[in-house]
C-alpha cells in the first residue's frame, strides 16, 4: 500500500502531460485535414494499381 503513495501521483503527472499535449496537437491544428481521405478515396491521382 505504501506504493500508491508514489504511484497515484506519478499516474496523475502523466496523465496531465497527455492532456496538454493533446490540448496543443489541437491548438497547432494537427488535425485539419481539408483535402483529407474523403477527398483521397475519390481521386484517380493517388491509385494503387500497378502501372502497365
Amino acid at each position: 500500500m505504501e506504493v500508491l503513495v508514489f504511484l497515484i501521483p506519478i499516474s496523475l503527472f502523466l496523465g496531465g502531460i497527455g492532456l496538454v499535449a493533446f490540448f496543443w496537437t489541437v491548438k497547432s491544428d494537427q488535425y485539419d485535414d481539408p483535402e483529407g481521405d474523403s477527398h483521397r478515396i475519390l481521386s484517380s491521382e493517388y491509385d494503387d494499381h500497378p502501372k502497365e
